[in-house]
């Protein structure tokens, strides 16, 4: 890999958009417009020669500073996939030259071809790195160099190639888009509706014999010609339109198959209606083409009608998400409580919420305590708990009590709203399947003139006596059927549906390429703690010295053999130990001893306040506690003051090899027995394990504890490849190892720590209860840290593209198979010809069906994973 001077994107030279020489060292640039920026003024951007980046899935590769004898500094770990990692090899004017993101709106187009090329037109612009354009959201993704170029160079760069560019710097609403798509639909839809009224009777004239019953004016050619004008030059007037603009660009796409086809039918039959003698030999019947130019039009439009309400469909999710905001918030301003809109809440403010009331902004309880329904964050349905200290989000529902917050995120800094920008960002984001449709269509169409103008000429040599009007025929029948229409939405609308829905279930996915890639995982590498685990110790097991020996005489020891916390009552002796571990703890500021407190409170039990307090160590603690000495810690502790162990040795042994931490409880040099705690497996990390595992992928766990601890764990959640004792920044060689042997690798975290591993893995699945970095340098959030939302995840995934697929067959048979029917090649075998009326009916067909299988993912639902046993 070579990295680009100017941007610092990762280049690889096979695939570089351009190079340049300077002072011996060969550069690679990954768009013409930092080659352009480059070669003006290279001096200033160069420093010492490139070093090749820490590319994911690969090994550190060896660049030309080493080679020369160079020392350069490591590349810093790449945090976040897409993102600019750091740039060695320029200079300081360079780093401030920052690369920028831009979506753009674009209207006008109609196919996929159309995409191809406004990508090719905004790659030319000096200081653009990359372009994505995506048909169905019809936005433009432009990164570019802001010291380089400006978004109005980007602007005229798009009209300049045909194409409408409304406001950019205007954000519309979600109601403004609506109505905007609503105003579009209408159009269509009037456009059809008149096209139709003006198609049935030109359909009738056209054909007498058919329809004897039919007035005989409406044979007559100069009211044909009258009422087909409107229908091919309205009705049809934006595929004209953009004929004539991608003439002038010397390109082609769908509205020059259309315009071209629909064309020829009129201004032929125009010629023979008022030339008639000059166009048809003597003898030969005078046939105009009036119905085909105005039903293929017609149709035409009513497939794009249909098309334009389908695709209005696929947004469906952005739409619930913004429905989910509140309208008002009640703010107490001084002494007053005022009803204002949401979008005039401001950091800071008091807002007050009543039961039943939505929370409208994010922001941290101040007073009063509830219980919230937090379902359209996480997807879990039971309340939760909430009082002073707490964070709220907004949108969420307050069930019970009524309770102020003060307001700390308000209008586009919102969890809300937050997540509305992920989900539209990745639904026009272009999975690279895409692209690779994208550069088909760029030379479909070309190929498709050319096929169209050879039918024409053999059927002029061999159509006989009408030869003329079949080699016309044949002609628009290929040019109609051939629209690349289908192949444009094939990609796009799937996309755009999977990812919406995976936002309805929790699910934040950061682009179609990682949705594309979680198809294909094979591993899956789980982080331990806060991940299968709660993240935060618990009491699993408190058994008293009393108990033990009645227990043991019995052979049935009173312990839980799964590290979670047992529901179940206490016997006095066990509640007298807690309470006086808890009780000795209450000075202790150590994560197991809080667990102990809170097991104990939980409990109902007294806790007292200790008299003496006094930490030892490597050992323990020790206290007074109502006039009585208290040693809580590990065995060590219980030799060294010479405390009986009453037998309890081995059973601390078994506790430990579940992957519990045991604390013995002495009290006057008497062992009173042991409180156990560990961190404990989430309730759903075991079914979502074996799930994952039916779906033929391998799963394994790392962590930086001790292998006992971990191989505990993996017991219980059945995990059978352990990766133990792993430092935080050797997760991600770890990673890279399976990699390199050709694993494509997912990472699960939540920490941190993980980010590298997460960024290193080909698709990083980030717990949203974990931390901001985390979910930065993830491909994938689980918003809820319920695991099984990674299935759901690699479900849906697979279904995605499973649709994908399924459009991409039938928007490529389509064409493989109709072309050579419409151009006449069964006519030979069986006499079978296919209309140009049939041809653009089935044109239209093909994108309305594409765009429904697309929508038959609005009804997945992710596969029941039940609680683990």
């Amino acid at each position: 890999m070579a990295r680009d001077p100017i941007c610092g994107m990762d280049v690889l030279p096979e695939e570089a958009a351009g190079t340049s020489r300077y002072r011996g060292v060969e550069y690679y640039f990954c768009a013409v417009g930092c080659k352009e920026a480059f070669d003006k003024s290279p001096e200033q951007y160069v420093t010492k020669p490139p070093h090749p980046p820490f590319t994911k899935g690969g090994n550190m590769g060896i660049g030309r500073a080493e080679a020369e004898g160079q020392s350069p500094k490591p590349p810093a770990p790449p945090f976040s996939k897409g993102g600019q990692r750091g740039v060695l090899s320029v200079a300081p004017e360079v780093q401030r030259a920052n690369t920028r993101v831009v979506e753009i709106p674009i209207r006008g187009m109609s196919c996929a071809s159309c995409v191809q090329r406004i990508e090719q037109t905004l790659l030319e612009v000096p200081g653009v790195v990359s372009a994505s354009v995506n048909f169905a959201t019809e936005r433009a993704s432009v990164t570019y160099l802001d010291a380089v170029t400006q978004p109005a160079d980007l602007r005229n760069s798009i009209e300049a190639a045909g194409y409408v560019v409304p406001d950019m710097d205007a954000v519309p609403t979600p109601d403004q888009e609506k109505a905007t798509a609503d105003a579009e639909i209408r159009l269509l839809r009037t456009r059809f509706l008149v096209g139709a009224a003006l198609s049935v009777p030109i359909l009738l004239g056209s054909f007498p014999d058919w329809f004897p019953w039919a007035p005989s004016l409406l044979a007559n050619p100069n009211l044909l010609f009258v009422l087909t004008t409107p229908v091919q030059f309205w009705v049809g007037w934006q595929f004209h339109r953009g004929f004539w603009m991608s003439l002038k660009h010397r390109t082609a796409d769908m509205n020059t198959l259309v315009s071209i086809g629909t064309n020829a039918a009129y201004l032929y039959s125009a010629a023979l209606t008022f030339f008639p003698a000059a166009i048809a030999p003597t003898g030969m019947e005078a046939m105009t083409y009036y119905d085909t130019a105005s039903i293929l039009m017609t149709l035409i439009v009513m497939g794009r009608w249909l098309e334009a309400k389908a695709k209005g469909r696929t947004s469906e999710a952005i739409k619930t998400l913004m429905g989910l905001r509140a309208k008002t918030a009640r703010v107490i301003r001084g002494d007053l409580a005022q009803d204002i809109p949401v979008e005039e809440v401001r950091a800071g403010d008091l807002v007050l919420v009543r039961p039943g009331e939505k929370v409208p902004v994010d922001g941290i309880i101040r007073e009063g305590r509830s219980a919230l329904d937090e379902s359209m964050l996480t997807g879990e349905s039971l309340p939760v708990e909430k009082g002073p200290g707490d964070q709220v989000v907004g949108a969420t529902m307050n069930k019970m009590g009524s309770f102020k917050f003060e307001a700390t995120k308000v209008g586009q800094e919102t969890v809300l709203a937050q997540i509305v920008r992920l989900v539209e960002q990745a639904q026009g984001s272009k999975a690279p399947i895409q692209r690779l449709v994208d550069k088909i269509a760029g030379v479909f169409v070309p190929i498709v003139l050319v096929i169209a103008v050879v039918t024409f000429g053999v059927w002029l040599l061999l159509g006989g006596e009408q030869a003329f009007l079949v080699a016309l025929s044949n002609f628009v029948a290929v040019l109609v059927i051939a629209c690349p229409c289908a192949l444009g939405l094939a990609t796009p609308t799937s996309i755009m549906v999977g990812i919406g829905k995976g936002a309805e279930y929790g699910i934040l996915i950061k682009n179609a390429e990682s949705l594309e890639r979680a198809y294909q995982v094979n591993v899956i590498i789980f982080d331990k703690t806060g991940t299968l685990t709660v993240g935060q110790p618990v009491v699993t097991d408190v058994v008293s010295s009393f108990e033990f020996r009645v227990s043991s005489s019995s052979s049935n020891l009173t312990r839980n053999p799964k590290p979670e916390t047992r529901n179940l009552s206490l016997s006095p002796d066990e509640r007298e130990l807690l309470r006086l571990a808890a009780s000795a703890e209450q000075g202790s500021e150590h994560p197991l001893g809080q667990a102990i407190i809170d097991y104990a409170k939980a409990k109902g039990l007294d806790v007292a306040e200790p008299q003496e307090f006094k930490a030892i160590p490597g050992y323990g603690i020790r206290a007074v506690v109502e006039g009585r000495e208290i040693l809580l810690g590990n065995i060590a502790l219980m030799r060294e003051r010479g405390i009986d162990l009453a037998g309890m040795g081995e059973q601390a042994e078994a506790l430990s090899g579940e992957g519990k931490t045991s604390m013995f409880v002495a009290a006057d040099a008497r062992l009173l027995g042991i409180v156990a705690v560990a961190d404990v497996v989430k309730p759903y990390s075991q079914s979502a394990v074996v799930a994952i595992r039916h779906l033929g992928i391998e799963v394994a766990v790392i962590t930086g504890d001790t292998r006992r601890t971990a191989e505990a764990i993996a017991r219980q959640v059945g995990i059978d490849r352990i990766m133990a004792e792993v430092l935080p920044e050797h997760k991600a060689l770890e990673v890279r190892r399976l990699q390199e042997q050709g694993k494509l690798v997912a990472m699960v975290g939540d920490g941190i720590n993980d980010a590298p591993a997460l960024a290193q893995a080909d698709v990083g699945i980030a717990i949203g209860t974990g931390t901001d970095v985390a979910m930065e340098a993830a491909d994938i959030t689980l918003i809820g840290g319920d695991l099984r939302s990674v299935v759901t995840a690699l479900q849906l995934s697979r279904l995605t593209m499973r649709n994908i697929k399924q459009n991409l067959f039938w928007a490529f048979a389509y064409n493989v198979v109709l072309i050579p029917v419409a151009a006449g090649v069964l006519y030979p075998l069986w006499g079978v010809m296919l209309s140009p009326v049939l041809a653009g009916a089935a044109m239209a067909l093909s994108s309305v069906t594409v765009v429904s299988n697309a929508l038959r993912l609005r009804r997945f639902q992710p596969t029941a994973v039940p609680a683990s046993s």
